[in-house]
Protein backbone atom coordinates (compact mmCIF):
# COMPACT_ATOMS: atom_id res chain seq x y z
CA UNK A 1 0.00 0.00 0.00
CA UNK A 2 1.26 3.43 -0.93
CA UNK A 3 0.95 5.61 2.15
CA UNK A 4 0.69 8.79 0.09
CA UNK A 5 -2.04 11.19 1.14
CA UNK A 6 -4.27 10.95 -1.89
CA UNK A 7 -7.80 9.77 -2.57
CA UNK A 8 -6.35 7.23 -5.01
CA UNK A 9 -4.16 5.70 -2.29
CA UNK A 10 -7.19 5.41 -0.01
CA UNK A 11 -9.22 3.87 -2.82
CA UNK A 12 -6.54 1.26 -3.52
CA UNK A 13 -6.31 0.39 0.18
CA UNK A 14 -10.08 0.06 0.56
CA UNK A 15 -10.42 -2.03 -2.60
CA UNK A 16 -7.87 -4.43 -1.08
CA UNK A 17 -10.20 -4.84 1.91
CA UNK A 18 -13.39 -5.30 -0.13
CA UNK A 19 -15.65 -8.28 0.47
CA UNK A 20 -18.34 -9.10 -2.13
CA UNK A 21 -20.57 -10.92 0.38
CA UNK A 22 -20.58 -7.97 2.76
CA UNK A 23 -21.22 -5.66 -0.19
CA UNK A 24 -24.28 -7.64 -1.22
CA UNK A 25 -25.65 -7.58 2.33
CA UNK A 26 -25.01 -3.82 2.52
CA UNK A 27 -26.91 -3.19 -0.72
CA UNK A 28 -29.97 -4.79 0.87
CA UNK A 29 -29.48 -3.26 4.33
CA UNK A 30 -29.12 0.29 3.01
CA UNK A 31 -32.14 0.02 0.70
CA UNK A 32 -30.45 0.55 -2.67
CA UNK A 33 -33.26 -0.81 -4.84
CA UNK A 34 -35.38 1.24 -7.26
CA UNK A 35 -37.41 3.86 -5.39
CA UNK A 36 -35.68 3.15 -2.06
CA UNK A 37 -33.84 5.84 -0.10
CA UNK A 38 -30.38 4.53 -1.06
CA UNK A 39 -31.25 3.81 -4.68
CA UNK A 40 -28.20 3.03 -6.78
CA UNK A 41 -25.62 3.27 -3.99
CA UNK A 42 -22.54 1.08 -4.49
CA UNK A 43 -20.61 -0.83 -1.84
CA UNK A 44 -17.13 -2.29 -1.58
CA UNK A 45 -18.10 -4.48 1.37
CA UNK A 46 -16.09 -3.21 4.36
CA UNK A 47 -17.41 -3.26 7.89
CA UNK A 48 -17.26 0.01 9.83
CA UNK A 49 -14.70 -1.11 12.48
CA UNK A 50 -12.32 -2.13 9.69
CA UNK A 51 -12.90 1.20 7.96
CA UNK A 52 -12.22 3.14 11.16
CA UNK A 53 -8.90 1.31 11.60
CA UNK A 54 -7.75 2.76 8.29
CA UNK A 55 -8.65 6.37 9.10
CA UNK A 56 -5.72 7.03 11.46
CA UNK A 57 -3.01 6.84 8.80
CA UNK A 58 -4.91 9.25 6.53
CA UNK A 59 -5.85 11.92 9.07
CA UNK A 60 -3.73 14.52 7.27
CA UNK A 61 -5.48 14.00 3.93
CA UNK A 62 -5.86 17.42 2.23
CA UNK A 63 -9.30 18.92 1.68
CA UNK A 64 -9.32 18.32 -2.06
CA UNK A 65 -8.56 14.62 -1.58
CA UNK A 66 -11.21 14.21 1.13
CA UNK A 67 -13.74 15.84 -1.17
CA UNK A 68 -12.77 13.45 -3.97
CA UNK A 69 -13.53 10.55 -1.63
CA UNK A 70 -16.78 12.19 -0.54
CA UNK A 71 -17.85 12.32 -4.19
CA UNK A 72 -17.12 8.62 -4.69
CA UNK A 73 -19.87 6.30 -5.90
CA UNK A 74 -18.78 3.89 -3.15
CA UNK A 75 -20.58 4.28 0.17
CA UNK A 76 -17.56 3.27 2.24
CA UNK A 77 -15.37 5.90 0.60
CA UNK A 78 -17.90 8.61 1.41
CA UNK A 79 -18.05 7.38 5.00
CA UNK A 80 -14.26 7.30 5.13
CA UNK A 81 -14.12 10.94 4.03
CA UNK A 82 -16.56 11.96 6.75
CA UNK A 83 -14.66 10.02 9.42
CA UNK A 84 -11.50 11.87 8.39
CA UNK A 85 -13.28 15.21 8.74
CA UNK A 86 -14.54 14.19 12.18
CA UNK A 87 -10.98 13.29 13.24
CA UNK A 88 -9.59 16.52 11.81
CA UNK A 89 -12.33 18.58 13.46
CA UNK A 90 -11.65 17.07 16.89
CA UNK A 91 -8.00 18.10 16.77
CA UNK A 92 -8.36 21.44 14.98
CA UNK A 93 -8.22 24.99 16.36
CA UNK A 94 -11.47 26.94 16.08
CA UNK A 95 -10.60 28.65 12.79
CA UNK A 96 -9.96 25.28 11.14
CA UNK A 97 -13.12 23.87 12.72
CA UNK A 98 -15.09 26.69 11.09
CA UNK A 99 -13.53 25.77 7.76
CA UNK A 100 -14.46 22.07 8.16
CA UNK A 101 -17.98 22.98 9.24
CA UNK A 102 -18.35 25.10 6.13
CA UNK A 103 -16.97 22.34 3.88
CA UNK A 104 -19.37 19.87 5.45
CA UNK A 105 -22.44 22.01 4.81
CA UNK A 106 -21.34 22.76 1.24
CA UNK A 107 -21.19 19.04 0.43
CA UNK A 108 -24.35 17.67 2.04
CA UNK A 109 -25.50 16.23 -1.30
CA UNK A 110 -22.90 13.50 -0.78
CA UNK A 111 -23.87 12.85 2.86
CA UNK A 112 -26.73 10.80 1.54
CA UNK A 113 -27.53 7.91 3.82
CA UNK A 114 -28.48 7.65 7.47
CA UNK A 115 -25.19 6.16 8.65
CA UNK A 116 -23.20 8.89 6.90
CA UNK A 117 -25.28 11.52 8.73
CA UNK A 118 -25.20 9.74 12.07
CA UNK A 119 -21.41 9.29 11.96
CA UNK A 120 -20.68 12.96 11.38
CA UNK A 121 -23.52 15.45 11.96
CA UNK A 122 -23.32 15.87 15.72
CA UNK A 123 -19.52 15.61 15.74
CA UNK A 124 -19.12 18.46 13.23
CA UNK A 125 -22.31 20.55 12.91
CA UNK A 126 -23.45 20.07 16.49
CA UNK A 127 -19.96 20.48 17.93
CA UNK A 128 -19.25 23.64 15.93
CA UNK A 129 -22.53 25.34 16.88
CA UNK A 130 -22.24 24.49 20.56
CA UNK A 131 -21.87 27.76 22.42
CA UNK A 132 -22.80 29.73 19.28
CA UNK A 133 -25.96 30.97 17.60
CA UNK A 134 -27.89 27.84 16.61
CA UNK A 135 -29.91 29.56 13.90
CA UNK A 136 -28.05 27.86 11.00
CA UNK A 137 -29.59 24.53 12.02
CA UNK A 138 -33.16 25.64 11.31
CA UNK A 139 -32.95 26.03 7.51
CA UNK A 140 -31.51 22.51 7.39
CA UNK A 141 -34.51 21.23 9.34
CA UNK A 142 -36.80 22.74 6.71
CA UNK A 143 -34.76 21.64 3.69
CA UNK A 144 -36.24 19.68 0.79
CA UNK A 145 -33.41 17.18 1.35
CA UNK A 146 -34.21 14.25 3.62
CA UNK A 147 -30.55 14.06 4.57
CA UNK A 148 -30.23 17.74 5.49
CA UNK A 149 -33.29 17.39 7.71
CA UNK A 150 -31.71 14.36 9.37
CA UNK A 151 -28.44 16.29 9.77
CA UNK A 152 -30.38 19.00 11.62
CA UNK A 153 -31.98 16.52 14.01
CA UNK A 154 -28.87 14.42 14.66
CA UNK A 155 -26.68 17.51 15.12
CA UNK A 156 -28.67 18.25 18.28
CA UNK A 157 -27.32 15.04 19.87
CA UNK A 158 -24.15 16.97 20.72
CA UNK A 159 -26.18 19.42 22.79
CA UNK A 160 -28.45 16.74 24.26
CA UNK A 161 -25.36 14.95 25.58
CA UNK A 162 -24.60 18.14 27.51
CA UNK A 163 -28.15 18.43 28.88
CA UNK A 164 -29.05 21.25 26.50
CA UNK A 165 -32.45 20.33 25.03
CA UNK A 166 -34.06 23.54 23.78
CA UNK A 167 -33.02 23.38 20.13
CA UNK A 168 -33.48 19.62 19.94
CA UNK A 169 -37.09 20.01 21.05
CA UNK A 170 -37.63 22.88 18.62
CA UNK A 171 -36.27 20.83 15.70
CA UNK A 172 -38.33 17.83 16.79
CA UNK A 173 -41.45 20.00 16.71
CA UNK A 174 -40.59 21.26 13.21
CA UNK A 175 -40.27 17.67 12.01
CA UNK A 176 -43.38 16.23 13.68
CA UNK A 177 -45.26 15.96 10.39
CA UNK A 178 -42.35 14.96 8.16
CA UNK A 179 -43.28 12.32 5.60
CA UNK A 180 -40.04 10.31 5.80
CA UNK A 181 -39.64 7.26 8.03
CA UNK A 182 -35.93 8.00 8.51
CA UNK A 183 -36.87 11.37 10.01
CA UNK A 184 -39.47 9.76 12.27
CA UNK A 185 -36.74 7.44 13.57
CA UNK A 186 -34.23 10.28 14.06
CA UNK A 187 -36.69 12.45 15.99
CA UNK A 188 -37.84 9.55 18.14
CA UNK A 189 -34.24 8.59 18.87
CA UNK A 190 -33.30 12.13 19.96
CA UNK A 191 -36.39 12.36 22.18
CA UNK A 192 -35.37 9.06 23.76
CA UNK A 193 -31.86 10.46 24.35
CA UNK A 194 -33.39 13.49 26.06
CA UNK A 195 -35.43 11.13 28.23
CA UNK A 196 -32.28 9.28 29.34
CA UNK A 197 -31.05 12.54 30.82
CA UNK A 198 -34.29 14.28 31.81
CA UNK A 199 -37.35 12.07 31.63
CA UNK A 200 -39.74 14.82 32.63
CA UNK A 201 -38.61 16.99 29.73
CA UNK A 202 -39.22 14.18 27.27
CA UNK A 203 -42.60 13.36 28.81
CA UNK A 204 -43.60 17.02 28.70
CA UNK A 205 -42.93 17.10 24.97
CA UNK A 206 -44.74 13.81 24.46
CA UNK A 207 -47.77 14.98 26.42
CA UNK A 208 -48.13 17.94 24.08
CA UNK A 209 -47.46 16.09 20.84
CA UNK A 210 -47.67 12.29 21.10
CA UNK A 211 -51.14 12.05 19.58
CA UNK A 212 -50.00 13.77 16.38
CA UNK A 213 -46.69 11.92 16.07
CA UNK A 214 -46.13 9.30 13.38
CA UNK A 215 -46.26 5.85 14.96
CA UNK A 216 -42.58 5.09 14.31
CA UNK A 217 -41.48 8.34 15.93
CA UNK A 218 -43.53 7.62 19.03
CA UNK A 219 -42.32 4.02 19.26
CA UNK A 220 -38.69 5.14 19.12
CA UNK A 221 -39.30 7.86 21.71
CA UNK A 222 -40.92 5.52 24.25
CA UNK A 223 -38.80 2.45 23.55
CA UNK A 224 -37.27 2.40 27.06
CA UNK A 225 -40.53 3.08 28.92
CA UNK A 226 -42.12 0.25 30.92
CA UNK A 227 -44.38 -1.93 28.79
CA UNK A 228 -47.58 -0.79 30.50
CA UNK A 229 -46.68 2.87 29.97
CA UNK A 230 -45.76 2.27 26.32
CA UNK A 231 -49.18 0.72 25.76
CA UNK A 232 -50.93 3.75 27.25
CA UNK A 233 -49.10 6.03 24.85
CA UNK A 234 -49.79 3.79 21.87
CA UNK A 235 -53.49 3.61 22.77
CA UNK A 236 -53.75 7.37 23.31
CA UNK A 237 -54.56 7.02 27.00
CA UNK A 238 -51.87 9.26 28.55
Amino acid sequence: MANSLTAEAVHEQLVSLANPEIAEHSRRFFKTGPGEYGEGDQFLGIRVPVLRQQVTQYQQLPDAEVIRLLQSPFHEERLFALLIWVKQFQKAPEEEQAHLYDLYLRHTQYINNWDLVDSSAYQIVGAFLEGKDRQPIYPLAQSQSLWERRIAMIATFQWIRNHDFEDALAIAKLLLHDQEDLIHKAVGWMLREIGKRDLETEKGFLKRHYQEMPRTMLRYAIEKFPQSERQRYLKGLV
